[in-house]
């Protein structure tokens, strides 16, 4: 008779922020999502109480930065304790899965006396007990070096690619990138589908608004699809996609790995000459796609799943980074 356990089991746990995308990805891995209480008392505190044992268990936390909510600090502070709760709790490795990384735009210090915000938030993970965090679509890469443990990114470009190939005519389609930073981006998917890309330049007189855009390259004719990583205003879209019909083109339509939405953007969508705009389910938006028709939503869950169930196995996570998960 053995008396030694078997090999330690997967714990999925979810936070407040996603639960629909925590319980895609347990259906996915056919595991269950353990107990846990996540409260705020009245004076906004809030408290966590996992219901289950963790000892020497695999725990993976499942929770998405929602930006433009107004409860964005508290699922930030909701996070830590819950991390800090299972490392009291004698987790074996605790994992983070935050598909939209909150604080992600305030990576360097572009003014004077301003806050790196996203280091700080890198470090209060590593500090709250996390050794693993599994994330999508930085805004920048570099944010993996402001972690001391592993950070693995991955892309939502494969998703992409599959819906250009079957939504969208190739003989006339032309990947747009918004803006100087996402060039790399939009020609790494114009060399896999061997089609032109083109840039829009803008200036912003402050954060989040656009004052003047210009645009390189000809898009006369062509079906014009914008490509960015996140979508929050939405003014850089609605604008670029006046520019685009502007200059000849048929037609536009955005895909964005985070639909943000914040203020009033959805109302922006609802009036822009854009003919879509699809994204990823790494925000909630199950109550912005009833406001807005325009919306489509390609589903990341499997390849979160994956990604978890290959970094149980201590398989390579860099498979998902050009495939798509079935």
């Amino acid at each position: 008779m053995s008396f030694l356990k078997p090999k330690n089991q997967i714990k999925i746990l979810s936070a407040n922020s996603h639960p629909d995308l925590a319980q895609k990805i347990s259906d996915s891995l056919q595991v269950p999502i353990s107990n846990i209480n996540a409260i705020q008392f009245s004076n906004q505190e809030s408290a966590i109480l996992v219901g289950e044992t963790v000892r020497d268990e695999d725990v993976y936390i499942i929770q998405t930065g929602c930006g433009g909510h107004e409860k964005l600090n508290d699922y930030l502070m909701e996070l830590l304790l819950m991390v800090h709760a299972c490392k009291s709790a004698s987790a074996r490795k605790i994992t983070a899965v935050i598909p939209n990384f909150p604080y992600a735009r305030q990576d360097r210090k572009d003014k004077s006396r301003v806050a790196i915000s996203a280091k700080l938030i890198a470090n209060l993970l590593v500090t709250s007990g996390c050794n693993h965090v599994i994330t999508m679509d930085l805004h920048a890469s570099q944010i993996q070096g402001f972690f001391n443990i592993p950070v693995d990114n991955l892309y939502a470009e494969p998703q992409v690619l599959r819906y250009v190939k079957e939504k969208l005519p190739s003989k006339d389609l032309m990947f747009v990138s918004p803006d100087a930073g996402g060039a790399k981006r939009v020609a790494s998917l114009a060399d896999k589908m061997d089609v032109q890309f083109a840039l829009i330049h803008k200036e912003r007189a402050k954060a989040n608004e656009v004052s003047k855009m210009v645009l390189v390259g000809d898009v006369a004719n062509q079906t014009c699809v914008l490509i960015d990583d996140m979508a929050d205003t939405c003014g850089t879209l609605c604008k670029a996609s006046d520019l685009l019909l502007a200059e000849g083109a048929k037609r536009v339509i955005a895909i964005v790995t985070h639909g943000i939405f914040s203020g009033n953007a959805v109302q922006k969508l609802n009036q822009s000459s854009l003919e879509r705009i699809v994204c990823t389910n790494s925000m909630p938006l199950s109550g912005i796609a009833e406001m807005c028709p325009k919306l489509e939503i390609i589903d990341i869950s499997g390849t979160l799943a994956e990604a978890i169930r290959r970094l149980h196995n201590g398989e390579s996570i860099s498979y998902l980074f050009s495939n798509v998960v079935v």
